[in-house]
């Protein structure tokens, strides 16, 4: 079973319109309503593939009830933590040819509410056979959250997937997860900000928790393959980059590639990394090789470019262009 975490989560609004114009007045043509949140858009994607998965996270007030709600509705397993706080919404405007997004802020979680969410997380660990922790931590949340999840999971033996930003990746990334997922901006900002004195230099011949990824790290060749070793240098045993339509990054234990998607879709990408991380999991769980695995993240990727809502795929896209990926060596 794959864990998904999300503990920023949110009701997810999301209006169709024909064209986006900034200081304009839009008349919208559809109006969506979702559990929304990166983990749970992870969830939904693997729930649509047949995965067995289980959402977990911060949910609190009506609006986390309706979250909740939403989940049972489309059939994904959930098992959140309550919390006092009212879970935030957020609102995405998408037009034929990209989505504009207005995200709430998260409510504040208290230390006993985090205590209680570390000892619910604990206690799925022994089910789980990957953790994919995904997205912005609520205020109150200790900004090494992710590590101390990380670290439980790696104590348990569950290997997993980081996809978040700012400090969290920071301090998550040196707990050594076995895989992160920044996008370019991302990394960007992580490259641009003062590196941290390690305590300890981090042992890189050692595979993960499950062995699948390993984590002896291949001599990079290229500027963004340097640029994403910072990743490697954080503490991650391998990172995947994503850029957007250009396609992934993979640095890994294996070696260094490159996937480039066949075509340029048009649609709303709101989810579209999310749906990498849900393959990520699956292939680490499967133990999938690189060169496939990266391959089945950019037709997933644009398979949710081509759906009309965050944490769905449009499965026709998907298999026409799994075939057609290109990926080769960086």
């Amino acid at each position: 079973m794959i864990v998904t975490v999300t503990l920023n989560p949110a009701l997810d609004l999301t209006y169709q319109v024909d064209a986006l114009v900034p200081h304009g007045t839009h008349r919208v043509t559809t109006v969506a309503e979702r559990p929304g949140g990166k983990g749970l858009n992870v969830a939904t994607v693997l729930h649509a593939l047949g995965e067995p998965v289980l959402a977990t996270g911060l949910l609190g007030g009506p609006t986390g009830d309706r979250v909740t709600g939403l989940l049972a509705g489309v059939g994904v397993p959930a098992a959140f933590v309550a919390i006092a706080g009212e879970t935030r919404r957020t609102v995405a405007v998408a037009d034929r040819d990209d989505a504009t997004g207005f995200w709430e802020p998260g409510p504040r979680v208290t230390a006993g509410e985090w205590a209680a969410f570390t000892d619910h997380f604990g206690g799925l660990l022994a089910r789980a056979s990957v953790v994919a922790l995904s997205g912005s931590l609520p205020p109150g949340v200790p900004i090494d959250g992710y590590a101390t999840l990380i670290r439980l999971a790696a104590a348990a033996g569950v290997p997993t997937v980081l996809d978040t930003s700012g400090e969290a990746l920071r301090h998550g990334l040196a707990a050594g997860p076995d895989l992160a997922k920044p996008n370019a901006a991302e990394l960007a900002a992580l490259l641009a900000a003062p590196r941290p004195v390690m305590a300890a230099t981090r042992n890189t011949s050692q595979p993960g928790p499950a062995g699948a990824l390993g984590a002896t790290r291949a001599a990079p060749s290229g500027r963004e393959v340097a640029d994403a070793t910072v990743a490697l240098d954080h503490g991650a045993r391998a990172v995947v980059v994503s850029h957007g339509p250009l396609g992934l990054l993979a640095l890994t234990g294996q070696g260094a590639w490159r996937g480039v998607p066949p075509e340029r879709l048009a649609g709303n990408p709101t989810g579209a990394g999310d749906a990498v991380v849900a393959a990520l999991a699956r292939g680490l769980r499967d133990r999938t090789p690189w060169p496939h695995l990266l391959a089945d993240a950019i037709a997933l990727s644009a398979a949710a470019v081509a759906a009309p809502l965050a944490g769905r795929i449009d499965e026709d896209t998907y298999r026409r262009l799994l075939p057609a990926v290109r990926v080769s060596a960086a």
